[in-house]
């Protein structure tokens, strides 16, 4: 059972009903007040930053299965040089992913975007702008921008994305709001690889291996040198491990298109 932004507030006014009455009756004292204030602030960031709580919306972070099947998702692309690089690897080890792209890069990419869906891979939706605050976007600031990745995709591809992975992760009743009136399905992951921040080769390696799980979902980066490095030999020591890398929308079951 998940905690929810709603069953959470429900609860944090529960217990400072209780905590006034505490402090009337046991005199607790009101440095007590920040703690109750600090424990609430924290849980609502957690509830931002990790997608795979689903506080403020359901997200697809992995599918039920005990078969040993995992997805691949690279985002942040489509990035010329470095994009094709990485379908180069996955067309030699004739392995499907997602690739969750950002609108503003389509448009300056559009030979490389289209090659996506042409290879058997799904394009998936990263917002347009990808902007730093989005998270601090109004509802229909969020919706436009996801609407504008799309119109993108649309006219270059023929394809509208119904998969939408926020930006960063980060989700709040705003998105929410725009994800379910736009129609999309929001897409996380359960393992995050942090290929854009570790540097080491075998590190980046060992931390998604030991991570697997099945119908886990992994998140990658088209943008960082070291995924296309190590994709090779992540690829060989998946299926080492006896794994089977799945294309998304086939591993939850959902279709990837309008």
């Amino acid at each position: 059972m998940r905690l929810t932004n709603r069953a959470f507030n429900i609860f944090s006014i529960i217990l400072i009903l209780v905590w006034i009455w505490a402090d009337r009756y046991l005199n607790i004292g009101s440095p007590a007040y920040g703690w109750l204030l600090l424990l609430y602030v924290s849980v609502l960031f957690c509830g931002s930053y990790f997608i795979r709580m689903g506080f403020f919306m359901k997200s697809v972070c992995s599918a039920k299965t005990k078969e040993k099947i995992i997805a691949l998702s690279f985002d942040d692309g489509p990035v010329a040089d470095k994009t094709m690089v990485i379908l180069d690897i996955l067309r030699e080890h004739q392995v499907e992913a997602a690739f969750f792209c950002i609108g503003k890069n389509m448009v300056a990419n559009e030979s490389v975007l289209k090659r996506i869906p042409q290879e058997g891979h799904i394009i998936g939706n990263h917002s347009f702008s990808h902007h730093r605050f989005f998270d601090l976007f109004s509802s229909r600031r969020m919706l436009q921008d996801i609407v504008d990745t799309n119109r993108v995709c649309k006219n270059s591809t023929g394809l509208s994305p119904r998969f939408f992975r926020p930006p960063y992760g980060v989700t709040n009743p705003n998105l929410k709001k725009a994800v379910v009136s736009g129609g999309f399905i929001s897409i996380g992951w359960s393992i995050r690889s942090f290929d854009t921040i570790i540097k080491n080769d075998d590190r980046l390696i060992n931390r998604i291996i030991n991570r697997l799980k099945p119908g886990a979902i992994l998140l990658l980066h088209d943008t960082p040198e070291i995924t296309s490095r190590i994709l090779p030999r992540l690829l060989k020591s998946t299926r080492e491990n006896g794994y089977r890398i799945v294309r998304l929308d086939k591993m939850i079951n959902l279709s990837p298109y309008d």
